[in-house]
């Protein structure tokens, strides 16, 4: 089965049509939400779509279900909380994402940046930037272009996608700097036909040079937080990302809320994790090493459906490995390798082996039935 690859991530304003309607992305400013925005949108998606409310990758909320009829409508509500960008080129620039884990000073660079960005160069729609600033990164399996960490010695540093090693900026200067690296990329020629990504350009060969030359490395990241208590609050997961307004309403009872990449939400200031429907509250859940895209019928260029047949291999697969169970060879879910991969295809399930789903399969054609008893899974 053929896919289509669209080279941009919907919007608001510029949603994107699946197979339960349109797909519409809020994106927070730095990746935090007030309890009163957070109430607006479980409010929105019941009014405006089917009710359920999708975490992406990107640390964005994705309302689904929305028709033509009803996205003018819930564009208003959301502009009232004031989650609209003015147009979408705008709302297009902001592709950042901030650690949930930020100070202030790293919500203060994600301001500057977005400042920045406004007055920068027209990036390809899936080009993104990443604030990873705590003492050491935490975020080194998100997808980005651009990404700001933190040396040992505690120094900021700006790295590209692709590349060990960072350049090492000043606080004052750090936003200025990612303008830069992001012009550099397009006159280096990482746009191609309006698309294009940082790794693909540096592993072409070509470095940016002078202040922005690449030269120390950054901390050893630390593994991919897992739902429970931080100093900021509580950390709670959702399976395959997944949760109903009503799950979201109740959470924005209990106060500000920070979105992750990881397929969690961070409440902030509770010192107990809630107990709600949607939530997986505890470390090491098996669901946690699942990835599944939306598949059928919900997904137009899913050969089958994926959910059901990764929650039922959930059990199955070891602590430490990934499953990335995708409708198509796009592989959406999951972008960077996994250890099992299945894809969808008419005649069954492809499987691939320490890659992603673009790649070549170790076995094909796999009947659903069959897939409990693959030696992967026994």
């Amino acid at each position: 089965m053929s896919f289509t690859v669209k080279g941009w991530c919907p919007g608001a304003l510029r949603p994107m049509q699946s197979g339960d309607g349109l797909v519409v992305r809020v994106r927070p400013v730095a990746g935090r939400l007030t309890q009163v925005q957070a109430a607006g949108i479980a409010q929105a998606a019941r009014a405006h779509g089917n009710g359920l409310i999708d975490l992406s990758g990107r640390a964005n909320v994705q309302l689904r279900g929305v028709t033509p009829e009803s996205h003018p409508a819930l564009i208003a509500d959301l502009a009232q909380l004031g989650l609209i960008d003015p147009d979408i080129a705008t709302e297009a620039r902001r592709n950042i994402i901030v650690t949930p884990f930020a100070d202030a000073a790293t919500y203060a660079l994600a301001e500057s940046l977005q400042t920045a960005l406004a007055a920068g160069p027209e990036l390809p729609g899936k080009f993104g930037f990443l604030l990873d600033c705590g003492s050491a990164p935490v975020m080194a399996d998100t997808q980005a272009d651009i990404r700001f960490e933190r040396a040992p010695d505690g120094q900021l540093l700006l790295r590209c996608a692709g590349s060990d090693l960072g350049a090492p900026v000043t606080e004052g200067r750090a936003a200025e700097a990612a303008l830069d690296l992001a012009e550099w990329f397009v006159r280096a020629g990482g746009v191609v036909d309006g698309r294009g990504r940082m790794a693909r350009l540096i592993a072409s060969g070509v470095r940016p040079e002078e202040t922005l030359r690449p030269q120390i490395a950054p901390a050893t990241a630390l593994s991919r937080p897992e739902p429970g208590l931080t100093v900021q609050g509580a950390l709670v997961g959702f399976e395959f990302g997944q949760m109903h307004a009503e799950t979201l309403a109740a959470l924005a009872s209990l106060g500000p809320i920070r979105v992750t990449p990881w397929r969690m939400l961070l409440i902030e200031g509770l010192s107990t994790l809630p107990d709600l429907p949607d939530l997986i509250n505890e470390a090491g859940d098996p669901r946690l090493r699942v990835f599944a895209c939306t598949g059928a019928p919900g997904c137009p260029q899913a050969a089958r459906p994926t959910r059901e047949i990764a929650r039922a291999l959930a059990p199955r697969v070891a602590a430490g490995q990934k499953l990335h169970v995708s409708g198509c060879a796009k592989g959406c879910a999951w972008p960077a390798p996994a250890d099992l991969t299945l894809i969808a295809t008419l005649e069954g399930f492809d499987l691939v082996r320490d890659g992603r789903a673009s790649d070549h399969p170790a076995h094909t054609r796999i009947s659903p039935a069959a897939l409990p008893d693959l030696p992967e899974f026994s």
